[in-house]
């Protein structure tokens, strides 16, 4: 009777969690879009895809790819923008080719007006990727993002806004206020920004230029609810406790970047890439 009785009550707990799980909320409104199997085997393919290189592939163990975009909801019929893909678009070679038969990509670079050489070599450098192969990266819209280049898409178009380890660049820069404000006016009533970064000790104060590469995760999050986010969710996908976080280099100690070369090079492969938050916002 008591086993029969506490599966009756197991089975009914579950369903109500299910049903909360999917309702709207007043925080968030209408549920969250949520990954569907057309677009788990579109990442699948993606990552699977010969346009990457076998030194990118070796990052998804660290990076966790489908896995944090599946965490943000992506579908593949999605207007998507990610803010700062990078020189190499490590990213981009997942979105592009998931995004391109049913939905939008932008790109949104460093804008070359406000930037250093270096960083507008790398925007070129980024153009040519593109250029060399149309098949996949054909439907790419590239456009500008900066302190004085906010307009990243057009206004209330983007179901989805990510970026990946940027906001120490944007706190460096003393632009993160305006890159998230930009970032909101982007996306429709609904939309989701999804964030990955270096995690910092919280233990730690925040330094306000993000010098280490590392941003402490609440300092991060109320950098992103003054811009008018709501936290929705978090994710461990993305951690990696190895990381002790107290390089003399900053966290491009680590790999990939590796800033001291051969020195303790076995050391620093044996702790990964960085410890990492991982945050789901919604504009409400």
């Amino acid at each position: 009777m008591n086993l029969k009785i506490s599966s009756t009550v197991l089975t009914a707990a579950a369903s109500a969690l299910l049903l909360a799980c999917a309702a709207p909320t007043a925080a968030t409104g209408p549920a969250l879009p949520q990954t569907d199997a057309a677009t788990a085997a579109a990442l699948d393919a993606a990552l699977a895809g010969v346009h990457r290189s076998d030194a990118n592939k070796a990052r998804d163990g660290y990076r966790h790819p489908k896995e944090t975009l599946t965490f943000f909801g992506l579908r593949r019929d999605m207007t998507v923008v990610e803010l700062w893909p990078g020189t190499g678009g490590w990213y981009t070679e997942v979105l592009a080719p998931v995004l391109k038969e049913k939905g939008t990509y932008y790109a949104a670079h460093i804008n070359p007006a406000e930037s250093p050489q270096g960083a507008q070599d790398g925007l070129k450098t980024y153009r040519a990727k593109l250029a060399a192969n149309p098949d996949v990266y054909g439907k790419v819209i590239v456009t500008a993002l900066g302190a004085n280049a906010l307009e990243i898409a057009p206004p209330g178009a983007a179901d989805l806004v990510v970026t990946f380890r940027n906001i120490h660049n944007w706190m460096g820069r003393e632009w993160a206020p305006k890159v998230f404000e930009a970032a909101f006016r982007a996306l429709k009533p609904g939309g989701v920004l999804g964030v990955v970064e270096h995690r910092g000790n919280p233990a730690v104060p925040q330094d306000p230029k993000a010098a280490s590469g590392y941003v402490n995760e609440d300092h991060a999050i109320q950098l992103i609810e003054a811009a008018g986010f709501k936290l929705v969710g978090r994710s461990e996908i993305n951690a990696n406790p190895r990381d002790t976080k107290d390089y003399e280099k900053g966290v491009w100690t680590l790999p990939p970047a590796y800033r001291l070369g051969n020195q303790d090079r076995a050391k620093f492969a044996a702790i990964g890439e960085s410890d990492r938050f991982t945050l789901k916002f919604v504009k409400p």
